[in-house]
């Protein structure tokens, strides 16, 4: 009966195993819909997620750490951040790699390894970072929307006008555009979101750092020490807050772990999930560590001790203007695309929580079916999904017009999410996954690892928190002005 070229509808959140229809064609083992991801849909993912605003504040970070800090703190962690994210991957499946059963969510791996507190401690700290990685990138689209309006100003005023403007207005055009594709179902369906902003990520980086090699060029000399920033430009107690901060900024740059399990659920198998995820994370490790490197390296030889907290804003009133421009669309398109990456973890976890505590309420549960002009689908509108997602981009919008501090959020986020998240539970989930014998060489390698980044991640925050305390100081909240 009917076409039969179309997979039957999927009903409202499935999360049972349905075993009946384990290989079919339309099912994964699961009772899930066949996943469709590849190695090359998750690198986007990953790489959408990855090289975010946070390669801007990189030259920033290197020129706290000097020439050989800096570009060795960026390897270090981008070491750390591949080996962790390799045995988090390992967890997606319990027990066997190819048959185990699933973990959707990092939450559901926890819960699979390591059971009790801890799920709720890493259901906490990862819900609150995605809260607060929406809040930085709603800074950061509003900064470079700004960048953008003040460099035509200065052009048509020929640098008469000093062109200050008010950041809210800014803040709440990038809500705006947040609300409306926050309404997209779920992760699978944003794949072609995800390559579009990979592909303006590579833009703007690439902008950022061929200003950086124009600039070096046409100075023709390469700016910074070995020690980075020297004392007399900033107080020895400030050298030392700015480069714990700098470590938090690299680890924000890096951090993508809280989304991986959640990306690795939308690979298809055979091979194994784990396989796949595996290389995507080495071809998007890679590629964001050189990105990262080049534009760090570059920008802090272009500007020395004067860098800039926002890489692409401190090539100001280049000439030709027109290609930061380009460059600052880019990265607020990218970060239209960062935000649902980033939150759609927090929407599903929420979403299937009110779903499974009042399974009766056709507020919650219902989907009413919209047609779409011109196509044969339509659009499932639910009405709880709908109030839930505008009510969070309204609320992560509010709280940036409260605290526009782009660098020292960035480089709290980094610290705050670091430890726990890329390296702690990946770490204990894997000792627990594999039955690692206590005090075995292997097992006190990885506790020496977790304790080294534990420290790390203690510094960067310090460090980020008193350049908040600093900006408090001198921006009132609403007022946010460049």
């Amino acid at each position: 009966m009917g076409d039969k070229s179309f997979p039957p509808p999927q009903p409202f959140n499935v999360s049972v195993d349905m075993p009946n229809q384990a290989g079919s064609k339309w099912y994964d083992d699961d009772g899930r819909l066949k996943r469709t991801g590849s190695v090359w849909t998750a690198s986007a993912h990953i790489i959408t997620a990855v090289i975010g605003s946070g390669v801007l504040s990189l030259a920033w970070a290197v020129a706290q750490l000097g020439w050989i800090a800096g570009p060795a703190v960026m390897f270090l962690f981008s070491i750390v951040t591949y080996y962790t994210s390799t045995l988090l991957s390992a967890c997606y499946r319990t027990g066997d790699s190819v048959n185990g059963k699933r973990n959707y969510t990092y939450m559901d791996a926890v819960r699979s390894n390591l059971g009790g507190a801890k799920v709720k401690i890493c259901g906490y700290v990862q819900y609150l970072n995605l809260l607060g990685v929406a809040i930085g990138y709603t800074i950061a689209s509003s900064i470079s929307m700004m960048a953008v309006k003040r460099s035509n100003c200065f052009h048509k005023t020929g640098g008469k006008d000093p062109c200050h403007m008010n950041a809210n207005p800014y803040m709440i055009a990038f809500g705006i555009a947040e609300i409306i594709f926050s309404q997209i179902q779920d992760f699978e369906k944003l794949w072609w979101l995800s390559i579009l902003a990979a592909v303006m990520s590579f833009t703007y980086s690439t902008i950022g750092l061929g200003l950086g090699i124009a600039k070096v060029a046409e100075s023709g000399k390469i700016r910074g020490s070995f020690t980075g920033i020297t004392i007399g430009t900033v107080t020895e107690t400030q050298k030392i807050w700015r480069s714990f901060q700098a470590l938090g900024d690299i680890a924000f740059a890096y951090s993508y772990s809280i989304i991986l399990i959640e990306i690795q659920d939308t690979i298809k198998s055979p091979p194994s999930e784990a396989k796949t995820m595996k290389k995507a994370t080495l071809i998007s490790v890679a590629v964001t560590t050189f990105f990262y490197m080049l534009c760090g390296c570059f920008g802090y030889a272009a500007f020395g001790d004067m860098s800039p907290g926002n890489l692409l804003t401190g090539f100001g009133f280049y000439n030709p203007y027109w290609l930061p421009d380009i460059a600052n669309v880019a990265i607020v398109v990218h970060l239209v695309g960062a935000y649902q990456v980033y939150c759609q973890p927090l929407f599903a976890f929420i979403e299937k929580t009110a779903a499974q505590r009042y399974p009766d309420s056709d507020f919650i549960t219902k989907e009413i079916k919209i047609p779409i002009p011109g196509l044969k689908s339509s659009y499932n509108l639910n009405l709880f999904r709908l109030v839930f997602r505008t009510v969070f981009v309204i609320f992560t919008t509010v709280i940036s017009m409260l605290l526009p501090f782009f660098n020292d959020i960035v480089g709290l986020l980094g610290a705050l999410g670091f430890w726990p998240l890329t390296v702690y539970f990946p770490v204990e989930m894997y000792i627990a996954q594999k039955k690692i014998p206590k005090w075995s060489t292997r097992w006190l390698c990885l506790q020496i690892l977790s304790a080294a980044c534990l420290i790390i991640t203690i510094a960067a925050a310090a460090g980020s928190i008193a350049g908040v305390i600093t900006d408090l100081k001198t921006v009132k909240p609403f007022q946010s002005t460049y």
